[in-house]
């Protein structure tokens, strides 16, 4: 996630079941953050082992799909309230409903607003899908049946785009607090052929066997990388910053963050790095063409802006979205306006709606000169991806892509880096080489919701599940009883000695007993 943390220390192949504060100690980001992790990681790992990898529960099964096309300027899907768990991740279709207002004084009756009880493929909450582009329309049943699957993921919120997480009693002069995790679940369609299936109606259990295969290959990462600190060649021209023989030059400690900006091939791939794990962002006021005005310009001089920089214009729709536009350089600055001027105008498609709450991100990779035998030229504004060699970052960082990968846009990699040691952290095996890893998020998970031939025929793929808890059966219930009558009868007879005879009667029972 973007955030500005320490490291991230969760590693579910350790099997920690908590973290203990010790007193007088340090009190970590990354402890805290590692105890959630632990307690998220064993709750969804039991909702999968009790669920399988999707299901509803058995009367309040959610994602209900109806197709509804024809009588409508544009198709869409009716995506009907509930919930449904992907992976043991709970995902909830429900839509709140409107608040109602205080009325009017003048007014004689106030209307309270209405909405649908369910949402539609068009405003799901986090599909942000564009009538205007083709690609985000649905398919017509009428030429060839089509699959509405789920897609569920989780991203980083910052204060940048719910203003609300912000304590305003801090003021604007500190930074933001805390961020959130934010589960996004997405309806989309799926063709036929993309899952290879070539009959004109499959059934629903072959729909489901070829979507596991699908989902399958679509959940599992294709990148490796890997990364290590080597003294650069300009080490000694700063002999007094750090340790003379410290691989890692940065004088500060920081959180790297490498993430995938265009996918594909490697021949099309392109990666932005931050040494702030991307937590670097600014809300954006108002655009005018290329000059930008921010609600701040950044708390000092490590969490500014500067001419040369490359940002990120974006906002909480396309973030949801996943597509890579181009990064933008910033030009020019003007302080007293808070405005940034950027190298081009932002995609019209992005920053124009205030709801959306547009901002910049920033990213600490620059166009620079030859390093070892590459030019750093960007494309788009991104670094361009080559495998089977070391690509320096920067102050001694180098990070390695294996050969052969395939890369997504928000794959990404954490790489702590310590002036402790002069070196990153990263795992090596015995003789120290670096081991090449996968990255760090994002996971996807995916499940198949219906299988759509035409309007009113619509075949449900959803399962469900009932409750664990049911009736006593009548046997265990005799049993039951019966236990609890001699429980009772014996706290009975340990309260009450004689059994429930008179003194008088237990007494002349204890003289004849004495005289035998």
């Amino acid at each position: 996630m973007h955030a500005d943390l320490s490291r991230s220390t969760f590693r579910p192949e350790r099997h920690y079941s908590a973290v203990v504060a010790q007193q007088g100690r340090v009190q970590l980001d990354a402890d805290l953050n590692e105890q959630a992790a632990i307690q998220l990681h064993q709750a969804r790992t039991l909702a999968a082992d009790l669920i399988g990898r999707h299901g509803g529960p058995s009367g309040a099964t959610g994602f209900g799909i109806q197709y509804i096309g024809g009588k409508h300027d544009i198709d869409t899907l009716y995506i009907h309230g509930g919930r449904y768990y992907v992976d043991g991740i709970l995902c909830n279709a429900d839509r709140p409903a409107p608040g109602t207002p205080v009325p009017d004084e003048d007014a004689e009756e106030q209307q309270t607003p209405e909405t649908d009880g369910y949402w539609d493929y068009w405003n799901q909450p986090d599909g942000f899908r564009d009538p205007e582009k083709p690609g985000d329309r649905l398919p017509s049943p009428a030429q060839s049946p089509f699959v509405v699957h789920l897609k569920v993921w989780e991203r980083a919120v910052c204060a940048a785009e719910d203003p609300a997480l912000r304590e305003v009693a801090l003021g604007a002069a500190l930074p933001d607090t805390a961020v959130r995790t934010k589960v996004v679940w997405q309806v989309l369609p799926l063709s036929l052929s993309e899952l290879d299936i070539e009959e004109a109606e499959p059934s629903p259990q072959a729909v489901r066997e070829a979507f596991e295969k699908w989902a399958k290959t679509q959940a599992a990462p294709a990148a490796r990388l890997a990364a290590r600190s080597e003294r650069p060649e300009h080490a000694d021209e700063d002999p007094c910053l750090v340790r003379p023989d410290a691989r890692y030059r940065g004088p500060e400690n920081q959180l790297y963050r490498v993430e995938i900006h265009a996918g594909g091939e490697a021949q099309d791939a392109t990666f932005k790095w931050s040494r702030e794990n991307g937590s670097v962002v600014f809300p954006v006021d108002e655009l005018d063409g290329t000059w930008v005005q921010l609600a701040t310009l950044g708390l000092d001089d490590k969490l500014d802006l500067d001419v040369g920089d490359h940002v990120e214009f974006t906002d909480t729709a396309y973030a949801s979205r996943l597509e890579a536009l181009p990064l933008l350089r910033v030009e020019e600055l003007d302080l007293p306006g808070r405005r940034v001027r950027l190298s081009a105008e932002p995609d019209p498609r992005v920053g124009r709606l205030p709801h959306l709450h547009p901002f910049l991100r920033r990213w600490d990779h620059h166009e620079g000169s030859r390093q070892k035998g590459r030019t750093t030229a960007l494309k788009g504004g991104a670094v361009p991806l080559a495998e089977g060699v070391w690509l320096p970052l920067e102050d001694g960082v180098e990070v390695y892509f294996a050969k052969g990968g395939g890369y997504r846009t928000g794959d990404h990699w954490l790489i702590p880096a310590r002036t402790a040691t002069g070196s990153v952290e990263w795992p090596a095996d015995a003789a120290r080489r670096p081991l090449l890893r996968a990255p760090a998020g994002i996971v996807r998970h995916f499940a198949p919701l219906a299988l759509v031939r035409g309007e009113g025929s619509t075949v449900d793929l959803r399962l469900a599940f009932g409750p664990l808890g049911g009736d006593i059966p009548a046997a265990d219930r005799a049993a039951l009883d019966a236990e609890a009558l001699a429980a009772r009868e014996e706290q009975a007879a340990e309260a009450d000695p004689s059994g429930g005879r008179s003194q008088t009667t237990a007494a002349a029972e204890a003289a004849v007993e004495g005289d035998e």
